[in-house]
């Protein structure tokens, strides 16, 4: 695996546990896993218990999922978290079905099972990458990269800062001191060579410690829930305890919110080969698309939703410079140890929505710039302009498309429309098929002179 040159530590480069421990935990603060699952239990009016478990389990399916796809199957620094995509389709389900306790979390775990050996079978088939080569080619890849950035800075921004709970004000200042702590850390790391390694590794956790220092002094940050956590617990809304129950209905839902899930997945590659400097092979494509798959198993099966790569983890490297697979295999344990040290879990969740904006924030741009220069080594043409350009926009009306015009659509409109980056790839996938190449507009321009 060839490594950019912008990176301190390659792929495959070893690095000592402590430092990997470190650098995992880093990786595990700057994702926003824990969103998901509070969302979705407050869909579902679940009780604080059943949300805790829930998170529990949303942890410990990352972690398990973070580590097949970096050692076994995708081979690459991949971290594994929960979209938002299935989020309502979710909820719609639970509550169709008899809601949390009468039988709908077992409704929801049998469809995510079947739908999850569908990714399964497409890997082990090979025709997953046989679709990837034909439809994804560099410009639709730099795209789709581009895109997933840009789809992200507005819940960065809204989600986190300013719709967040509390005061704006409070919200923009916590978020701003993140922010520019982050920017300092690189910028001291660039300008001495000599404490690089330190600043630029640490830059992330440094920005969050200190946007969680100052929100502290503002009297945002909840002790409360922190002290009232038992030490250690283990989930307890698993298969075992819901049950599985197949419906036909909620398969099909489900088979079609994977489809879109594999969409941003294959972005969220892109990116990550992007940072890395790395060409994802046959085999990487259809073993991904299983790891995926057993991921998704493992995630049912301990009753939380499904997992899907984080692009995130892109931009966190992008900052620190640092891409070993050991930092991400560490980052998958210290997932686990979250999902059985619920204290340690409850204070993660009680880190200020705007500390964790600033960062996210930086990180959203950094990806989608690595998606532009993706796009910026490629020899393009008008019809390039055309494939590139529409799906940035469309991206841009779908963030900014009102709720409720979201919610007066079909159900599967409504998962489309609230999934940015799955609108765009296909658009970018269909643009391509369709507008003319290049080279086929300069002939048409020649046998005109």
């Amino acid at each position: 695996m060839k490594t950019s040159n912008r990176l301190l530590v390659g792929p495959d480069d070893a690095v000592n546990p402590r430092t990997a421990g470190f650098l995992g935990l880093q990786h595990v603060l700057a994702m926003d896993v824990y969103v998901p699952p509070i969302i979705l239990a407050g869909l579902l009016a679940m009780s604080a218990a059943q949300q805790m478990s829930l998170l529990q389990a949303t942890f410990l399916a990352a972690g398990i999922g973070t580590i097949i796809q970096t050692c076994w199957f995708m081979k690459m620094p991949i971290s594994q978290g929960p979209s938002f995509v299935p989020l309502g389709a979710a909820a719609g389900i639970v509550l169709a079905s008899g809601g949390v306790n009468h039988g709908g979390m077992g409704t929801l775990i049998g469809a995510m099972l079947v739908g999850s050996l569908v990714l399964i079978a497409l890997g082990l088939t090979g025709v997953f990458h046989r679709i990837i080569a034909k439809l994804v080619p560099a410009i639709v890849g730099g795209t789709i990269i581009t895109c997933v950035g840009l789809s992200l800075i507005p819940s960065a921004l809204n989600s986190n800062i300013f719709e967040a709970s509390g005061n704006i004000n409070q919200n923009i200042i916590l978020a701003s001191i993140t922010a520019v702590t982050l920017l300092v850390a690189i910028s001291i790391s660039i300008r001495f060579p000599r404490v690089q390694r330190l600043f630029r590794t640490g830059a992330i956790i440094l920005s969050l410690l200190t946007g969680t220092l100052v929100a502290t002094a503002m009297g945002r940050f909840d002790w409360k829930t922190v002290i009232q956590a038992p030490w250690f617990s283990f989930p307890q809304g698993t298969a075992l305890d819901f049950g599985i129950t197949f419906s036909p209905s909620a398969i099909i839902t489900f088979i079609v919110i994977y489809a879109v899930l594999t969409t941003e997945t294959t972005g969220t590659w892109f990116a990550m080969g992007a940072v890395i400097n790395h060409q994802l092979t046959k085999t990487q494509w259809n073993r991904g698309l299983i790891g995926e798959g057993l991921s998704c198993f493992v995630s049912s099966i301990l009753g939380a939703t499904p997992v899907t790569g984080y692009s995130t983890n892109a931009g966190v490297i992008s900052i620190t410079g640092v891409a070993s697979k050991r930092v991400f295999i560490a980052a998958g344990i210290w997932f686990m140890i979250l999902g059985f040290f619920s204290k340690l879990s409850a204070f993660l969740a009680a880190i200020p929505a705007p500390v964790i904006g600033g960062v996210f924030a930086i990180i959203c741009v950094t990806i989608m710039l690595n998606g532009l220069n993706v796009i910026r080594r490629l020899d393009l043409g008008e019809s390039s302009l055309y494939v590139i350009g529409l799906p940035i926009v469309l991206t841009l009306a779908l963030v900014l498309l009102p709720a409720t015009v979201t919610k007066e659509s079909p159900q599967l409109v409504q998962y489309l429309l609230g999934s940015p980056i799955a609108v765009a790839a296909i658009a970018a996938i269909l643009l391509n098929l369709c507008m003319p190449s290049d080279q086929q507009h300069s002939a048409a321009l020649s046998s005109l002179d």
